[in-house]
């Protein structure tokens, strides 16, 4: 497969337990489809509370090494992080440090689930102290 970016053969590459396409001139990387779900994974696996979200995208300058047909940027979570896709579902292009990028929004996504559980918490135990009778009492 040839780079999106630069046009350089892709090749097998280990990352973090996940196999992957990456160029070696440029430094950016192929996932196909679930891979990218799974470097998410590596830094927050709740898959039901990871709430991604694809608002919109534009077209990108960059073909899909599958199929060829133009991938599509879109704004990564809603960040200030813009990553490629391919609409028939192939995969998704990151630029060189973007799977960093990718692995630090996900750290601070589990620390933000963490403190909204635990400010739930407080609230459902202040909420039980004003319904007991003796709360109401002066």
């Amino acid at each position: 497969m040839k780079c999106p970016n630069c046009g350089s053969e892709l090749k097998k590459e280990d990352y973090l337990d996940i196999e992957v396409d990456r160029c070696e001139n440029c430094k950016g990387m192929w996932l196909d489809l679930d891979e990218l779900d799974q470097l998410e994974d590596k830094a927050f696996d709740a898959d039901g509370q990871k709430g991604s979200l694809m608002v919109s995208s534009e077209l990108s300058r960059r073909k899909c090494p599958h199929c060829e047909s133009p991938l599509r940027e879109f704004q990564y979570r809603i960040r200030a992080l813009r990553l490629d896709y391919c609409e028939k579902e192939h995969g998704f292009w990151l630029d060189a440090g973007e799977e960093e990028r990718v692995l630090q929004l996900m750290q601070e996504r589990g620390m933000e689930m963490g403190r909204k559980y635990e400010a739930e918490a407080e609230w459902r135990g202040t909420l039980k102290k004003f319904r007991k009778k003796s709360a109401w009492k002066i």
